[in-house]
């Protein structure tokens, strides 16, 4: 069939056909993280139900890493859809310098109601990148204002923040923002102690980080504006874990160091390390808190920066320069606080944080099993999420790609991570669903 022309396209009252959809897509959209040169073409997803992606060909597909950790509920969820309904006919949109609204100051009690210590103030903006751009900027304002100009921020080798300017540079390490190294600006990087299930030397790589710690701060004494670090997971590098009590650790030198520690749970906020909150689940007391992903249950794009009070406090003055001149056109857009609110409620849910608790049981049950064969290593799992390694060609390598092609059409949506696959499944999963997904996985990974 030749291409459709835009205008014949736009003339087309009916559902459009596969075939026009793809090429559509050929002709104009330029799809994330993909390489157009070797990709196949992408599926057309025309449903989603659960745990299932439904394509335009009737295929299902087990989305088991929540189509990017967004979906907590899975897809479709029919609370979010009935809230972000009944607020769409309320109102859908309000500039939120002038205005506030319900939703907003809801989901932001909400919000804080979980986190530890004084972390009060919540910041809206638009995804996982900007909640982490906020933070760094606030906390160089926040040195600003105080007349201290501190400008070295502190990041872990391996750890991933996001896309934009600021977020690139203190993930300047994950390996992946090569192309714009002239766009960075300079930040700190210590060793990252990965660790997984029955690692001998988890003790060993510890010390040294925290070392190396101890000397990057010394060094730039009264310079440091933050160290930020994802706690418990690097997800975006292979689902790289560590222990909470390196996190101590490293809350404990900076208190000293008399500096700001920033959290990025984008990734490990709402439930997915087995707690609300990775903070809470390790015990320390961040001075930001950056979260989105599953905020909304995957219904909507937001962010949400949250900070102490006295942070806060630092920006409130006569002069307009000492404000937070940050903001964006969607700043907690209605709809996407009734999806927070709709989703908040459903995993505050006694049966959902029961499911938090059968899901990590059933990786813990499985992995075991495939950690045996040939060729895996590091098996790991904190809550919700379970990964391991096998042998490969990294990250983009074909053996990665043959591996994404093999499950799906065993009708299981991974991922994989370059050598790394991982489980990260909404929490609407069964039991029989999430056994299916490990039989699948067990049964490709032995013919390896």
């Amino acid at each position: 069939m030749s291409n459709p022309s835009h205008d014949e396209v736009l003339a087309h009252d009916e559902v459009l056909a596969h075939d026009e959809v793809l090429a559509l897509d050929a002709r104009h959209v330029w799809h994330p993280f993909t390489q157009a040169g070797v990709a196949p073409p992408p599926l057309v997803a025309t449903g989603g139900k659960g745990v299932t992606i439904t394509d335009a060909d009737g295929r299902d597909y087990m989305d088991v890493c929540s189509s990017w950790w967004v979906n907590l509920h899975g897809h479709a969820n029919p609370v979010i859809a009935q809230a972000v309904a009944d607020q769409a006919a309320r109102l859908e949109q309000v500039i939120f310098a002038d205005f506030t609204h319900e939703p907003a100051a809801r989901l932001a009690a909400g919000v804080v109601r979980h986190l530890p210590g004084d972390l009060d103030r919540v910041f809206f903006s638009d995804d996982g990148s900007t909640a982490v751009e906020v933070a760094l900027k606030m906390a160089r304002q926040f040195w600003t204002n105080q007349g201290q100009d501190r400008r070295v921020y502190v990041g872990f080798h391996g750890g991933y923040h996001g896309d934009t300017a600021g977020s690139m540079s203190v993930g300047r390490s994950c390996g992946i923002f090569n192309a714009w190294e002239n766009m960075m600006f300079p930040v700190e990087v210590v060793p990252y102690p990965v660790t997984w299930d029955d690692d001998p030397e988890v003790e060993a790589k510890e010390q040294r980080a925290l070392l190396a710690l101890d000397e990057v701060l010394e060094k730039n004494a009264g310079k440091v504006a933050a160290v930020i670090i994802e706690p418990l997971i690097q997800g975006a590098s292979g689902m790289r874990m560590c222990r909470p009590q390196f996190l101590r650790a490293i809350e404990a030198r900076v208190r000293e160091a008399k500096t700001l520690l920033i959290l990025d749970e984008v990734m490990t906020g709402f439930g997915r390390t087995g707690n609300m909150f990775a903070c809470a689940k390790s015990g320390i007391h961040p001075d930001f808190v950056c979260l989105s992903k599953g905020l909304t249950g995957g219904f909507l794009p937001m962010g949400l920066t949250v900070t102490r009070e006295y942070i806060y406090e630092a920006f409130v003055a006569p002069d307009i320069a000492k404000a937070f001149l940050h903001g964006h056109s969607y700043t907690a857009n209605p709809l996407g606080c009734a999806a927070g609110l709709a989703s908040l409620a459903l995993l505050e849910a006694p049966e959902c944080q029961q499911r938090l608790k059968d899901i990590e049981a059933l990786h813990r049950s499985r992995l075991p099993g495939v950690a045996r064969r040939p060729g895996v290593s590091k098996a790991r799992i904190c809550g919700t999420i379970a990964a391991f390694d096998l042998k490969g060609d990294g990250y983009g390598g074909e053996s990665s790609r043959r591996l994404k092609e093999t499950f799906m059409a065993k009708g299981l949506l991974m991922r994989p991570m370059g050598d790394v696959l991982y489980l990260l499944p909404p929490y609407c999963i069964t039991d029989m669903e999430l056994h299916r997904a490990w039989d699948i996985i067990d049964s490709v990974v032995s013919k390896l």
